[in-house]
């Protein structure tokens, strides 16, 4: 039975989620900035047309916000992943196996669904549900490979003939599609290797499709070869339906200013430390290794510089967040210089075990708290309950370092103080 895959994506993620709740703005250009508001991540439509470049910084475009009325809005990203989340809940619904690939788009297995319904016809059922039960809009491209349907789903998005939805099964609409795509634009391929695929006479997916397989392979690699395969309708992709285990995680951000205050970085990185250990939880690991760091910003010169990393090993892994708030402390006292700006700091957590899965040290008693996994879980399920708070005191009250964000939206899906009143 030949494979069948359909990506959905939603247009515009980020911008479509700050329109959602905002009808006014619904043919307004419209554009998301990047953390402490310094670059344009995302575009409306209506930003596009007007030119507006992605990653430009916000103070380069003032002009052009004030003469074209674009709206500009923080990153609100507890808004983008509870709608992200709902919107996927509805995709997994309709069909027996989904690989979420990212907050906005997501993989369907659907092979056989063309048995009992029109593959075009089921592609834009999924696509009115997701519209109407979410207010998202969504594209929807169906090839029998990952990168065929990747290629169908922009062209889903580009051509408003398609009714943003594209079935590119049939090999014949598969070669039409393939030679009007640049071979820039096809999944996998990166600015240097589509500068030396045009060195080689290879300029769109229709030449990279009719490429020898072999021969891609001995010049430049094995996932090269897959995606030529998979041009040519091999599927060489499956879905990654259970999410690999993080191997490390980090918790970073630049500060919505530069920090000279010592007890104000150390409440920094006990945020910092805080967010690790609950997405740590998250992934049912214990971590044995915590390393922190600090540094100063780069970009500004005639100004002294400090950027130093330190990493721990503890005596046996845990997810506690005391036990992780105690070992971060020790190194931030170490690593702290007065008399530099500080402008970045991070915690990163590695060499995760499962519980239960790893040997003790044997001449150290188990530094694990009376009943730590239990207060750790009411900690955690007040915290996203939405109904309160729950910090440990390390973290300070009013922290003046939190990153800029003058243009944040409400959080209208996930706090109640935010509900939107209908009159």
């Amino acid at each position: 039975m030949k494979t069948v895959f359909a990506l959905v994506d939603c247009n515009n993620f980020y911008a479509s989620c700050e329109k959602l709740f905002r009808p006014d703005l619904k043919h307004t250009p419209v554009v998301v900035l990047s953390n402490n508001d310094g670059c344009v991540v995302a575009r409306s439509k209506e930003a596009k047309a007007l030119g507006l470049k992605m990653g430009v910084p916000l103070f380069q475009v003032q002009d052009e916000i004030r003469k074209h009325g674009i709206v500009c809005f923080s990153s609100n990203y507890a808004l983008y992943a509870d709608l992200s989340n709902r919107v996927m809940t509805i995709i997994e619904q309709e069909a027996p196996r989904v690989e979420v690939y990212s907050i906005d788009e997501a993989f369907m297995d659907l092979t056989g669904v063309d048995h009992v319904v029109d593959l075009l016809t089921f592609g834009k059922q999924v696509k009115a549900k997701v519209d109407q039960w979410t207010g998202i809009t969504v594209g929807v491209g169906i090839a029998p490979t990952k990168t065929l349907a990747k290629l169908a789903n922009n062209a889903a998005k580009k051509y408003p003939a398609t009714g943003s939805v594209v079935d590119l099964m049939d090999p014949d609409r598969q070669k039409r599609l393939l030679a009007l795509v640049d071979v820039s634009d096809v999944w996998g391929v990166g600015r240097r290797t589509t500068e030396k695929l045009r060195s080689r006479g290879i300029h769109t997916a229709l030449d990279l499709a009719n490429a020898d397989p072999k021969t891609i392979r001995s010049e430049f690699s094995v996932v090269m070869e897959r995606t030529v395969r998979e041009l040519n309708g091999v599927s060489c992709l499956d879905l990654e339906c259970v999410r690999p285990t993080k191997q490390q995680i980090i918790c970073s951000r630049s500060f919505g200013h530069k920090v000279t205050d010592k007890q104000e970085l150390r409440e920094a990185i006990a945020k910092y430390t805080t967010r690790a250990a609950e997405k740590l939880r998250g992934e049912k690991r214990l971590c044995r290794v915590v390393s922190v760091f600090i540094r100063t910003s780069p970009f500004i010169p005639n100004e002294p510089q400090y950027a130093k990393t330190l990493s721990a090993e503890l005596p046996n892994p845990t997810d506690d967040t005391r036990d992780l708030l105690d070992v971060a402390d020790v190194m931030f006292h170490q690593l702290w210089r007065a008399g530099f700006r500080y402008m970045k700091a991070g915690v990163m957590l590695a060499d995760f075990y499962e519980h239960g899965a790893f040997q003790q040290d044997l001449f150290r008693l188990d530094s694990t708290k009376i009943n730590s996994k239990a207060l750790m879980t009411v900690v955690d399920q007040i915290n996203h309950s939405g109904l309160g708070n729950v910090f440990f005191a390390s973290q300070g009250v009013s922290p003046q370092w939190t990153m800029k964000r003058e243009h944040l939206s409400p959080a209208y899906t996930t706090k109640w103080s935010d509900l939107r009143d209908v009159y």
